[in-house]
């Protein structure tokens, strides 16, 4: 889950009264200039000015309330993937969202804690016999950067299976919010333009038998392992497909990042310790190394690579976290 609400014009104040009330709030479990790029499926980044594992959504309102009073930034990890950290870092406070509870509704729904890995609810609702997010195995990071990116996966969004989300606002205000409210769309949701943080989310579950959920989630998890890079350090998919309106493309042409960069003949293609995946040419793995300028100079390549070849304008799906440092 990337940052959501944090003004980056908003300098942090490293002052004792910061570390102070920090620690009041959340003790030991506060770090003070903490490594991030391990904490990133990229493995790229630099450092927080200070850093908080969460254990419940209680923890991340105390944190939005604690942090609008200081006058500091907020961000928000989750799984660390679909994310590009600077390698300046990010300041204020970052919040890990990792960890939660799973937890049956009613018979129709389950309700996750935005921390909760999705591999972790696919497991939770396959073991119980409940169908609706087996197809979801092997999805990377947690429901709440789900949430708000709309996760899909061929051709289906996680939005569809969405009956309502818990949400705080930037002065900690948490309300339940009915999907039909959440604007979801192709990676895309209300958060993404709000100044809200996910907190926990519902989806719709049917009774199913064990044992076709786990061949399905099986059947998810090998196709997701033939078709991309999950044994290299990536953050996922790096640009959103084309949409129609994005322009014509020649007859044949798949409407499909990752084949357009093909085609433009960029797979294999490397910055420094970055490269484009060799087996999909939607994802950027890190060969050992790689900076997050080294990355972007890549992102940037392969998007004009297409833009000349096909005239199409590729979209991000990463999302950019902290202070990037420029050229000279």
């Amino acid at each position: 889950m990337p940052d959501q609400f944090s003004d980056g014009d908003r300098r942090p104040a490293l002052s004792h009264d910061t570390a102070r009330r920090l620690r009041s709030a959340f003790g030991d479990r506060v770090g003070h200039r903490a490594p991030l790029a391990r904490l990133t499926t990229f493995r790229t980044g630099g450092v927080a000015d200070w850093l908080l594992e969460t254990r419940s959504p209680d923890d991340i309102v105390t944190a939005v309330r604690l942090t609008e009073d200081l006058g500091i930034p907020l961000t928000v990890l989750g799984g660390g993937s679909n994310v590009l950290v600077g390698d300046g870092g990010v300041q204020g406070l970052v919040l890990r969202v990792r960890h939660g509870a799973v937890a049956r509704v009613d018979a129709c729904s389950v309700r996750a804690d935005s921390g909760v890995t999705i591999n972790g609810l696919v497991r939770w609702t396959v073991h119980r016999g409940l169908g609706g997010l087996e197809r979801w195995a092997g999805t990377p990071g947690t429901v709440g950067g789900g949430i708000r990116g709309n996760a899909h996966f061929d051709g289906r969004l996680l939005g569809d299976i969405v009956t309502a989300v818990g949400l705080v606002d930037s002065t900690g205000r948490v309300a339940r919010v009915p999907a039909d409210d959440m604007g979801f769309g192709y990676d895309v949701s209300r958060v993404q333009h709000s100044a809200e943080l996910v907190l926990w989310a519902e989806f719709r579950v049917a009774a199913g038998a064990v044992a076709d959920l786990r061949a399905a989630a099986r059947r998810s998890l090998a196709f997701r392992k033939r078709t991309q890079p999950l044994d290299r350090a990536s953050a996922g998919c790096v640009f959103q497909n084309p949409r129609p309106d994005d322009g014509p493309l020649p007859d044949g042409v798949p409407r499909s990042a990752g084949a357009l960069i093909d085609l433009a003949g960029l797979k294999g293609h490397r910055v420094g310790g970055a490269a484009v995946s060799e087996v999909h040419g939607n994802f950027i793995v890190n060969e050992g190394g790689a900076s997050a300028r080294e990355v972007r100079a890549l992102i940037d390549r392969c998007r004009a690579a297409v833009r000349e070849r096909f005239g199409i304008v590729l979209r991000e799906e990463l999302v950019y976290l902290g202070e990037f440092e420029t050229e000279e």
